[in-house]
């Protein structure tokens, strides 16, 4: 499952503490499951589920005459032993979350037997709590059930990651278990069903009713079992022979080779670059309503929540980052996670890591090294951005709660460390190592250790040391690198000091230096707190390239000059140090290197690139604005890439420049709603008239940026009878689209009279402070609940908007 998406700098998480927690013992294994056999049916007035089922366990080690189950807030109406065709009813003891069982009798190692259970599970009564990563931990979902919402689909579906399946069905909840299924679904005619494995029969099962029965004949773990009931159409492809399909709601199934189209040849891709085959019968995706995460890797059925589903206008929109880069995780879960579990929670990593990890082997594949190397550092970022992810290990034996687990630390800092893996041993080596740990495990679990032991045995290296530092370590390297040319001795000095607190870390590296445009490449490892590398150099380097191919997870202070990061972006070849070069130039603007790094980057190949240069563009200072312009317009008008476009049109805009009206006005021709929506801001200044007119005529077909763009516009050049759009198109937004039209509907805001609009706007504004505290939006919230207060203060709304700002202030600070 992927954490939830960042939603950029307004929501960063802030650092904290982790919490202590115990030490996390791998669950013991008394009993193993064998075999699931499910028969339910659903309540959709009461949201229950109705379940019949047969258990086949064995002990695993020594014999046993009890077994405790997971059955989470149900009822329990028959627990019996199965013995032919009689059914013995045997003692229990329940307490809400366990079944603790009599079996009557000392059960001897390895042998199967069966148990029979009726019970009603209730999700809606049980008292469960998410995290961040998981928002809800109910298994199983009922959504708008009675159709009390017009328009929204009738759906039911589970969650079960990462102890949640057992609110829907009595198991042993552990990823340490796994059982082969057979599930069968009585569930209106009308709709569509989907779970693991293969479907094996659908027969008729009342007036109205129909029972369509799953079987999954390979053994897989309890949270990755499924189910989801639906209007869906399904769109069917194959690969090799095995059925990859796709459901969506009705009005989306026409984009459904658009969104997922892709997944036959990551099957193929995957498949070759690990030399294992996909393990499956079959491989499903389906898009549900009002999901608990971002996606799930349900076996042989991932499931993915409505980001995923849009228009063919959305779709313009759409970047690697969102729905492709979690079909490939998603996918890549099938090796890593289903194919092989993790044996604990604390032995995560070697589920989410790779899956991680494999959103860069796919942006490799299909877009380039630079896209590739692009999202890498977006992982590493996103791991450096929040301090409170340096003091967990990536194997965390000790933890509050096993959802704390699904964090940037896990996710995003382990997919860094296979980077690096992969980068030390080489791609074929670290491939095959990868091919041993999943074919040695195959069906079952594994950890840490056996990762470190299949590398080992494929590279014929100690990797202890590896995976010391990075895998039961906490933190990384913090560094500074300083130059030094010898004339006399005619060598290059590079001092690199490690200031980070603890034992240095041991770093193998590349460098690389140059001279008259070529590079000489340098093997080196770095073990102390200082080390000072000497390379000959009869003349002083042009350049010299610390970590030249770019894969160390670390901070550091590189100490170059700006003509050597120019040279840096002229010839070093990689995504990396081009970008490096470029994030360093705005500090220095009054040089014209500096300038010049910018204008170059606007016509970098890399399209990241050249988006991040049009973001990084000071307009103020004259020669650069001078320089630069020409290049943004002709990128605005003309870039095949919609985030460059938008990028460029967005920059072009705050120049309020009259000779680019041009430009705007035939950007809001475009189909994407993101040029749209830069063209319509970059108007606003220019013709704030015509930019009402344009936003408003608008108003049939706005989504995404365009709605964020018609907000800011209503908000600056509106009045009161567009502030029922503001709050229509606010109340729809996701959280990042609200936090993004803050400044168009406070800026309205500030010039309404209307208590009721005071109410609406101010008490949003508090929600949002309330809701996201925890991402450090409540000083910047406040702030602007106080700048409201002080527009309002010569206006007969002051009394009002005082009462009101100061109850929504204290409400936030109040907030957890």
């Amino acid at each position: 499952m992927p954490a939830a998406l960042a939603l950029g700098p307004a929501l960063t998480a802030q650092a904290q503490q982790p919490a202590a927690g115990p030490y996390r013992a791998t669950a013991r294994r008394v009993n193993d499951l064998v075999h699931t056999k499910l028969a339910v049916r659903f309540d959709y007035a009461k949201r229950y589920l109705y379940g019949q089922e047969w258990l086949t366990l064995q002990p695993h080690g020594t014999p046993t005459d009890s077994v405790r189950l997971d059955a989470k807030g149900m009822d329990i109406k028959a627990v019996s032993l199965v013995q032919g065709a009689t059914l013995v009813p045997l003692k229990y003891d329940y307490n809400q979350q366990q079944l603790r069982i009599q079996l009557g009798r000392l059960v001897p190692a390895q042998e199967r037997y069966t148990l029979y259970f009726e019970y009603t599970a209730k999700p809606d009564e049980l008292q469960a709590k998410g995290s961040a990563a998981i928002s809800g931990a109910k298994g199983l979902y009922f959504i708008n059930p009675d159709s009390a919402v017009k328009g929204k689909p009738v759906q039911i579906w589970t969650q079960g990651e990462s102890e949640s399946n057992s609110a829907w069905f009595i198991t042993l909840d552990k990823p340490n278990q796994k059982s082969t299924s057979e599930i069968s679904l009585t569930v209106p005619s009308k709709y569509l069903t989907l779970s693991n494995g293969r479907l094996a029969q659908q027969v008729p099962a009342g007036p109205g009713l129909r029972t369509d029965t799953w079987l999954m004949s390979e053994p897989h773990a309890p949270y990755l079992f499924m189910l989801a009931v639906g209007d869906f159409r399904k769109t069917t492809d194959t690969w090799r022979g095995k059925e990859v399909s796709y459901y969506f709601e009705p009005q989306y199934a026409g984009q459904a080779r658009a969104i997922f189209g892709k997944t036959p040849r990551m099957l193929e891709f995957f498949s070759q670059r690990l030399g294992v085959d996909f393990p499956w019968n079959k491989y499903s995706q389906i898009v549900c309503r009002d999901y608990v995460s971002g996606a799930m890797e349900n076996t042989t059925a991932s499931l993915f929540g409505e980001q995923a589903q849009g228009t063919a206008r959305e779709l313009l929109d759409w970047e690697y980052a969102g729905v492709e880069r979690e079909t490939a995780h998603e996918l890549f879960h099938h090796w890593f996670g289903d194919y092989v579990t993790c044996e604990s929670w604390s032995n995560l990593t070697v589920n989410e890591s790779f899956a991680n990890f494999s959103e860069v082997l796919w942006a490799e594949h299909e877009y380039g090294p630079d896209a590739g190397a692009a999202h890498a550092e977006r992982n590493r970022r996103t791991y450096l951005r929040d301090p409170g992810n340096y003091p967990k290990p990536l194997v965390r034996f000790a933890y509050a709660d096993k959802e704390d687990m699904f964090d940037n630390v896990t996710y995003q800092k382990g997919g860094s460390i296979l980077y690096m893996l992969r980068a030390y041993l080489g791609e074929e080596v670290f491939l095959q190592g990868l091919k041993r740990y999943l074919t040695q495990n195959a069906f079952g679990t594994g950890e840490a250790q056996q990762l470190r032991l299949a590398l080992e045995e494929a590279s014929g290296q100690d990797l202890n040391w590896f995976f010391d530092q990075w895998y039961y370590r906490a933190g990384h390297p913090i560094v500074t690198i300083d130059y030094q040319w010898d004339a006399t001795r005619q060598r290059q000095a590079v001092v690199v000091r490690q200031t980070q607190a603890g034992a240095p870390f041991t770093l193998p590296l590349a460098v690389d230096v140059y001279r008259n445009g070529r590079a000489q490449r340098y093997a080196a490892t770095l073990r102390h707190a200082v080390d000072t590398l000497y390379f000959p150099a009869a003349t002083r380097p042009d350049l010299v390239n610390v970590d030249a191919d770019k894969v160390l997870l670390w901070q550091k202070q590189d100490h170059k000059s700006l003509a050597q990061l120019a040279y840096q972006y002229a010839h070093a070849p990689g995504y990396l140090d081009r970008r490096e070069a470029l994030t360093v130039a705005p500090a220095q603007l009054a040089d014209p290197q500096a300038q010049h790094l910018l204008v170059a980057g606007l016509t970098d190949k890399s399209p990241e690139l050249r988006q991040l240069a049009c973001e990084l563009l000071d307009l103020k200072n004259p020669a650069l604005r001078q320089a630069a312009a020409p290049a943004l317009a002709r990128l605005a008008a003309a870039d095949p890439v919609v985030p460059v476009q938008a990028a460029a049109l967005t920059a072009l805009g705050t120049l309020a420049d009259k000779r680019y009206t041009a430009v705007f006005t035939q950007a809001m021709a475009s189909r994407s709603y993101k040029v749209q929506g830069a063209a319509l801001v970059g108007l606003l200044p220019l013709q704030p008239a015509q930019a009402l007119a344009r936003a408003t005529a608008f108003e049939g077909d706005a989504k995404g940026a365009l709605a964020v763009a018609q907000v800011t516009v209503y908000g600056q050049a509106g009045s009161a009878a567009q502030w029922p759009l503001v709050l229509a198109k606010f109340d729809a937004a996701g959280a990042q689209g609200r936090f993004d039209m803050l400044a168009g509907l406070s800026a309205l805001l500030g010039r309404l009279d209307d208590p009721a609009a005071l109410t609406a706007g101010i008490t949003r504004i508090r929600d949002m402070g309330v809701q996201f505290k925890s991402y450090g939006v409540a000083k910047p919230l406040i702030g602007l609940l106080r700048q409201l207060q002080q527009q309002h203060a010569a206006r007969p709304s002051a009394a009002q908007t005082t009462t009101l700002v100061d109850a929504a202030v204290q409400a936030i600070e109040a907030a957890p």
